[in-house]
């Protein structure tokens, strides 16, 4: 078996190979198993994942290859049908781990898995269906930039308020010094994307094919800066292409990598609340970013809301959620007004002066529930603020006032 002998071989170019330097602790031959495993078994397969840790990945591959004479020949494994197993085997013919390495060192990419020290942690919570390991493009760790990151996601055919508000956290949450992960896809994906890249930050993309492709074909660009500037992780190997499943199955490594994953915009049906629903399974934060009641593609978004999601607006109150403690988001209010600042007593005074004729001293006191000489010492203060103007034995409000008490009662 010229092709799988490399599965526990050496890589070309070295004993290192790629992805073995010095943050990695996995051997080479292991390493290659996984490559191998990778391109036989797909993304987030259980079974696969429980043969890995029932069996390791040496006793899967050679009874995959038929070289496992120790462990039944090349018999199938546990859990699977006659006919499922002979397309793995199929598959198995031809995977080329040593040929998957070389491609992704000529890509300047490199492997990492589970014992690596860039693997990020909190992958592990997804149990079997952990990815076998990632591929990844960019000079940056991949664990270290995993800590401090969160999922903004949401509907490819976002409307301009989506993409607005994607581009607005994904640049405000860069600047905070989160990492901004998403799919790489069009609408909301990108524009959080452009976000982050654009406030000189920190992002990630996660894809549904090998990280040499560039998918879609419109964002060849796009995810080479982000290759440049950040990180492009995959679990699929190089030259592979997206399905719907896998972009589904991506969407699970999306929020078990993040803290939190953020839903701008998302109709019923939409990936972005499959990513959303995986990090509530995984007790990450969901957070939904509101809109109009109308809007088709807000609906998946409010029906989160109405859940366990928490309602955010801006990258402080999602950092408020995420961070650590002490990373509050600022009290929301309205203005404070000059009339805000008057003592109980005169904002009481004030509210019963009316704005179309003047009223006497005694009629003011009664509404005001206060006696008459108070009255007359509030009114000469709220004159001497331009609130208030005598006519003859009554007052009322000047024209400046009528337009500010207006608009208070309006708001109450």
């Amino acid at each position: 078996m010229s092709r799988t002998a490399g599965a526990g071989g050496q890589a070309p170019g070295g004993e290192s190979g790629a992805g073995s330097g010095p943050h990695q602790g996995v051997p080479l031959a292991e390493r290659l198993d996984r490559i191998f495993l990778a391109r036989v078994v797909e993304p987030g397969d259980e079974l696969g994942g429980r043969w890995l840790r029932e069996h390791g990945a040496r006793a899967v591959v050679r009874r995959l290859t038929g070289h496992g004479a120790a462990h039944g020949g090349g018999g199938p494994l546990p859990g699977v049908s006659e006919k499922r197993w002979a397309g793995l085997r199929a598959r198995a013919e031809r995977a080329d781990p040593a040929r998957d390495l070389a491609r992704a060192q000529r890509l300047g990419a490199r492997f990492v898995c589970p014992g690596d020290g860039e693997w990020p942690g909190q992958l592990d919570d997804l149990g079997d269906a952990r990815p076998l390991g990632l591929w990844v493009r960019g000079r940056a760790s991949l664990r270290m930039w995993a800590l401090r990151s969160v999922a903004v996601v949401g509907a490819r055919a976002c409307t301009e308020y989506g993409a607005h508000m994607a581009a607005v956290l994904g640049a405000d949450l860069a600047e905070r010094g989160w990492v901004v992960v998403s799919g790489g896809a069009y609408g909301v994906d990108a524009a959080a994307h452009r976000g982050a890249l654009g406030a000189g930050g920190a992002t990630v993309a996660v894809l549904a094919c090998g990280v040499d492709q560039a998918y879609p074909r419109g964002h060849t660009e796009l995810i080479g800066r982000i290759a440049d500037q950040g990180l492009v992780v995959g679990e699929l190997a190089p030259g592979e292409h997206p399905t719907p499943s896998r972009f589904i199955l991506r969407n699970r490594v999306i929020a078990a990598l993040t803290r939190g994953t953020v839903v701008v915009e998302a109709a019923y049906r939409s990936g972005a609340l499959a990513t959303a629903r995986a990090a509530q399974r995984l007790g990450r934060f969901t957070m939904g970013v509101p809109g109009p009641a109308t809007s088709a593609l807000s609906a998946g978004v409010h029906e989160l809301l109405r859940g366990d999601a928490v309602l955010v607006s801006d990258a402080a109150e999602i950092a408020e959620l995420v961070g650590d403690m002490g990373e509050l988001a600022p009290d929301r209010r309205g203005p404070v007004l000059p009339r805000d600042l008057l003592e109980p007593g005169a904002r009481r005074v004030l509210a019963e002066v009316p704005a179309r004729r003047a009223a006497p001293v005694e009629e003011i006191a009664h509404g005001a529930g206060t006696t008459a000489d108070d009255v007359v010492g509030r009114l000469y203060e709220l004159r001497s603020l331009g609130y208030v103007e005598r006519h003859g034995d009554g007052w009322k409000l000047t024209r400046q006032a009528m337009i500010s008490v207006s608009s208070d009662r309006e708001e109450c």
